[in-house]
């Protein structure tokens, strides 16, 4: 089954439908694509590009490997997140767990990450930046939040330094390290960029 639109068509002098959580999720378990669930509205999620496909296997890829053996989990993009103050489902690109998920739902949704990263795409990169950013910051777990540009060399980093304040560090170069600070853990950020094709991409 798919969902047909991002949001519900709305006819003239009728009210948009609004879902309620349990309707999404029903509908979720049979669609064949992935939808974010907005307080009441079911957006489509945008299809992925190859550059997208690169920067996030070897994003999880580095971090299962430097990882491995100690108590973290490592989800990609199949894994939802429920943010309860917002009302928001949504399917980070990349998240990882300190200790044992917390679930909502049984085992449908997570809510504890430790540390989110968004590949951006032209349509949804000021929404990832500004509102999504908002969302996930109402995440107590959440220590750390980086957006990865898939058409430059270009990574924003956002680390959590007290209640209230957030750190931003900017990397444009290849050569540099990424510090993941919730990890103590540096990524090589050519290795971010592996394979990845800058002019066969561009937005």
């Amino acid at each position: 089954m798919t969902i047909a639109t991002a949001e519900p068509k709305q006819a003239k002098g009728k009210l948009k439908k609004v879902y309620t959580p349990q309707e999404y999720l029903a509908l979720e378990e049979k669609a064949e694509d992935k939808h974010e669930y907005r307080n009441g509205e079911i957006v489509a999620m945008a299809g992925g590009t190859t550059n997208h496909n690169e920067i996030v296997t070897n994003l999880c890829t580095a971090l299962k490997v430097a990882l491995k053996g100690q108590h973290y989990r490592v989800f990609i993009s199949d894994v939802r997140l429920w943010i309860p103050r917002y009302n928001q489902y949504t399917y980070p690109d990349v998240m990882v767990i300190a200790g044992e998920p917390i679930y909502h739902q049984g085992q449908a949704s997570i809510t504890n990450p430790l540390l989110i990263v968004e590949v951006l795409s032209p349509s949804p990169q000021d929404y990832d930046r500004g509102t999504k950013f908002t969302y996930y910051r109402s995440i107590s777990q959440l220590q750390e939040y980086i957006l990865v540009d898939q058409y430059s060399v270009k990574i924003e980093q956002f680390s959590k330094i007290s209640q209230g304040q957030w750190l931003l560090t900017e990397y444009e170069a290849n050569s540099e390290n990424l510090m993941v600070e919730s990890l103590k853990l540096p990524l090589n950020i050519v290795d971010i960029y592996d394979q990845v094709e800058f002019e066969s991409c561009s937005p």
